[in-house]
């Protein structure tokens, strides 16, 4: 019987045949990669080395977030405090607490204290916080209600799709960037957080990209 195909074409059918079972699976490895909850880990909530907590620095003894994070308002990344940011109040305050001593084996010996990092993007994603903060999207928009947590959790999915939801439709997620690390802000009276966004919107220009060199690097 004749062959249906040349031995050519079936060479390429065979190839192509390969090629198309390697690309589903170099698909599914990247969507196990770059989806799997290390990356999206709504939930995370990792054992710190000292046991801080929002809940009572922030949202019961007012502290703001920028004293700790420094420099978000200015530049790209929230900072962890170093030890003598801590320092300046654990010096006198609590000053002989055992569950502060990694922080005072910290202050002795000049080493970092090792905080277990909570938020997280893939390598190949940029975020610029102080774009963001400067724009008057607020602390809470992104990692939920940080100053009732007194074990802090990876709360929101931080997806591709989620970011895009974000900028696509802004005005849900701003707010004067005077109040950006205010957990309880409020619109004005009378007018609801979208109407006061699209207000927000209108008045700064605010034009959040869509395209994939703004974000992927």
């Amino acid at each position: 019987m004749a062959s249906i195909f040349s031995p050519r074409a079936d060479v390429w059918l065979r190839r192509a045949a390969a090629g198309g079972a390697l690309s589903a699976l170099l698909g599914l490895a990247g969507i196990y990669y770059y989806a799997a909850p290390e990356f999206t880990r709504v939930g995370y909530a990792p054992v710190q080395p000292i046991p801080f907590s929002h809940l009572q620095h922030v949202g019961q003894l007012g502290l703001s977030c920028l004293y700790c994070h420094t420099g978000v308002e200015r530049g790209p990344v929230a900072r962890v405090p170093d030890t003598q940011t801590c320092m300046n109040c654990h010096q006198t305050i609590k000053a002989d607490s055992p569950l502060l001593e990694p922080l005072r084996v910290s202050w002795s010996t000049g080493d970092p204290v090792h905080w277990e990092r909570v938020h997280r993007l893939p390598d190949y994603v940029g975020f610029n916080h102080a774009v963001h903060v400067r724009r008057g999207v607020g602390c809470v928009s992104c990692h939920g209600k940080i100053n009732e947590m007194p074990v802090v959790r990876h709360e929101k999915p931080l997806s591709m799709g989620w970011c895009l939801d974000c900028h696509r439709h802004p005005e849900g997620f701003l707010r004067p960037a005077s109040e950006v690390v205010n957990f309880d802000w409020q619109p004005p009276q009378g007018q609801s957080a979208q109407e006061f966004g699209r207000f927000l919107k209108s008045q700064s220009r605010i034009r959040p990209p869509e395209n994939c060199a703004e974000c992927h690097r």
